[in-house]
C-alpha cells in the first residue's frame, strides 16, 4: 500500500471511530436541520468544515502553530454545543443565513484540526515534508464525513417521510441530544475538572 493510501485510509477511519465520537457528534449536529433535497448546500457546510481543518491540521501538524490539549479537549465539545442551540433557536434552514453557516462550520473546522494534528503528527516521518500525508489524510476525512452526512441524511428523510415526524421535532431531538452529550464532555474535560478541584 503506497503512503497515500495509508494516510487515506487513515483519514477515513479516524473520523469514522467511535472512540473520538466528538467529530461525528459535530458532523450530525451540524446537518440536523437539513432536509434529504437541500444535500447540496450540506455538501457545501461539510466542505466548509473540511477547509477549516484542513488549514489547522496542516499548520499543527507541521508544527506552525501549538495548543495545549487542554484546551482543544475544552474546545471541541463546546462547538459541539454551540452549534446544537444555535440549530434549536433557528431551526428552520431557510429563516437562517447561509453565510453564518458556513463561516461558523469553517471557523469550528479550525478547532477540530487541532485534534486531529497529534496523531498525524506522531505518523509522519521525520524529515517528511508531510504534503502527501496530509492531502491524503484530509481526503480521507472528508470521504468519512460525506458517509456520515449520507447516513444522517438518511435517518432523518426515515424519520421525516416514512415516520411522519415533524421537522421541527426532529431538530430538538437531535440538536439536543448532541449538546446534551457535548456538556457532559465539556465537564469531564480536563480544563474544567481543573477549575473544579
Amino acid at each position: 500500500m503506497s503512503e497515500f493510501q495509508v494516510f487515506l485510509q487513515l483519514g477515513f477511519e479516524h473520523i469514522l471511530d467511535f472512540a473520538g465520537y466528538d467529530h461525528i457528534l459535530f458532523i450530525v449536529a451540524l446537518c440536523a436541520i437539513y432536509r434529504v433535497e437541500q444535500w447540496k448546500k450540506v455538501l457545501v457546510l461539510v466542505t466548509a468544515f473540511t477547509i477549516g481543518h484542513s488549514i489547522t491540521l496542516a499548520l499543527a501538524a507541521l508544527e506552525v502553530v501549538k495548543f495545549k490539549s487542554e484546551i482543544i479537549e475544552f474546545l471541541i465539545p463546546l462547538t459541539i454545543l454551540i452549534t446544537a442551540l444555535y440549530h434549536v433557536f433557528r431551526m428552520n434552514p431557510d429563516q437562517q443565513k447561509a453565510a453564518v453557516n458556513y463561516t461558523l462550520a469553517l471557523g469550528f473546522g479550525l478547532i477540530h484540526g487541532l485534534g486531529f494534528s497529534t496523531l498525524l503528527r506522531a505518523m509522519i516521518a521525520p524529515g517528511d515534508s508531510g504534503i502527501t500525508p496530509l492531502l491524503a489524510f484530509n481526503i480521507g476525512v472528508e470521504l468519512g464525513q460525506i458517509l456520515i452526512v449520507a447516513i444522517i441524511m438518511f435517518i432523518a428523510y426515515l424519520v421525516m417521510n416514512v415516520f411522519r415526524a415533524k421537522q421541527r421535532d426532529w431538530v430538538l431531538f437531535i440538536s439536543g441530544a448532541a449538546a446534551g452529550i457535548a456538556l457532559i464532555l465539556l465537564l469531564e474535560s480536563d480544563l474544567v475538572a481543573g477549575l473544579l478541584k
